[in-house]
């Protein structure tokens, strides 16, 4: 704890952290600490994963007192996160803090309780400015804002919610702003909210040279059959399947099951109570396979993903990252494997054109078709049952890229499989 000890954290916190079995800072807390506890403005650079919670909590639990005023407010984007930031600031504040975690889906009146008596509120932006509309949350005795995933929120279009909610915390406070991503747009906006702030920066929480990209150019018809090879074929730990849509989501899982391997699906669509108990259940890896929508990509400090399946590929190449930066974390090792149709090619050819990407094609093995129920299925996207046999023969070229993983001028309509022509893709993929 010697590290720990020199950011200038009390032994009551170092106990607690001890506790927790924190031994060696990462670099955002190293980084972060020392500033966030003389009560500088802080816009820091930092992934999911990368230990930032405790880098913004360290000058709540050590500068404030429990008086039931709201002294410190921390937004997020997501009911997860916000849910994960709280449960870690009771544990890291030994619970001489009264923390509430604030976000919809969640009784009003019972929230409305909590806020009587709080001291921490960390909550999602459109239901905090739910209750300052209904003006059962004060926050004129705000010391400490924080705005964490700040990218995340800006995406999500919660920039003028932000902003109201800003505007009702008082002028002198300590402002920290974490964004995994910085561009142009956050660089004015983090002007116009802080003071004088100290810029950090860490390097990403994943380790490149530990997380493998490949893909697989597979017939529409025979993705989830591929899918299914790959999940009994490879050793893993915890796995997340992403797909881009809930329905989607709800057809691989429920197929998944029908097969007898056990998975689970959070996405938007899902009750708040029952999203919570699907993450726990991850968690604690008494259910090993995760598929999600991008509502889990990001926020949520997920230990052993050893695998990151895109079952859909993402529009943005900045989604991918976030994706497969779940897996190769803190020295371990991590996959990441695309299951590319035809309907993903646009999509696959603007994540190629991030240079820093190597993504090896992989040959298709010997694919055995399964019977799945389609009905579960996107068909706005994925169309399954008006598709012909030929799956993915769309003859996409992916420019010629080098050999470098990216496609080698590889021509994917032309792979052969001789399943193609076999299989109706109305009942079979």
């Amino acid at each position: 704890m010697e590290k720990f000890a020199k950011l200038g954290l009390t032994i009551e916190t170092l106990n607690v952290l001890k506790r927790m079995g924190f031994s060696v800072p990462t670099e955002i807390q190293e980084k972060a600490i020392p500033f966030a506890l003389e009560g500088r403005d802080i816009i820091a650079s930092s992934a999911t994963g990368s230990g930032k919670t405790l880098a913004f909590a360290a000058p709540i639990i050590e500068n404030l007192e429990s008086d039931g005023e709201i002294q410190a407010l921390i937004l997020t984007p997501t009911r997860e996160l916000a849910e994960q930031v709280a449960e870690a600031i009771k544990n890291f504040a030994n619970r001489r803090l009264e923390v509430a975690a604030i976000y919809g889906g969640m009784n009003m009146i019972n929230q409305i309780k909590q806020l009587r008596k709080t001291d921490i509120v960390v909550g999602t932006p459109g239901r905090i400015l739910d209750h300052l509309d209904r003006k059962t949350i004060d926050l004129s005795q705000v010391k400490i804002l924080v705005l964490d995933e700040f990218d995340r929120m800006l995406d999500m279009g919660f920039s003028r919610d932000v902003g109201k909610i800003i505007n009702k915390c008082p002028k002198k406070r300590q402002t920290m702003l974490f964004s995994a991503t910085m561009s142009a747009s956050i660089d004015n906006l983090t002007k116009e909210y802080t003071d004088n702030p100290v810029d950090i920066s860490v390097e990403s929480y994943v380790d490149e040279a530990k997380l493998t990209h490949v893909y697989y150019d597979v017939p529409t018809n025979l993705k989830f059959s591929l899918l299914v090879q790959l999940l009994k074929n490879e050793t893993s730990d915890l796995i997340m399947i992403f797909s881009n849509t809930r329905r989607n989501a709800e057809f691989v899982v429920k197929n998944l099951n029908s097969l007898g391997i056990n998975a689970v699906a959070i996405h938007g669509g899902l009750e708040q109570s029952k999203r919570l108990k699907i993450m726990k259940e991850f968690d604690s890896k008494r259910v090993r396979i995760l598929v999600c929508t991008d509502v889990a990509a990001r926020g949520l400090d997920i230990k052993g993903i050893s695998h990151v399946y895109n079952y859909d590929l993402p529009i943005l190449a900045d989604d991918y990252v976030h994706r497969v930066g779940r897996t190769a974390r803190a020295g371990e090792e991590g996959k990441a494997i695309n299951l590319l149709a035809e309907r993903d090619y646009d999509n696959f050819t603007n994540i190629l054109r991030r240079k820093s990407f190597d993504i090896k094609a992989m040959e298709l093995p010997d694919i055995t078709p399964i019977r799945v129920r389609a009905d579960f299925s996107d068909n706005r996207s994925n169309d399954y049952g008006r598709r012909n046999d030929r799956g993915s023969s769309g003859g996409r070229n992916f420019g010629g890229r080098s050999s470098a993983g990216r496609s080698g001028g590889r021509d994917f309509g032309r792979k052969s499989n001789d399943n193609r022509n076999k299989w109706n893709t109305r009942r079979r993929f």
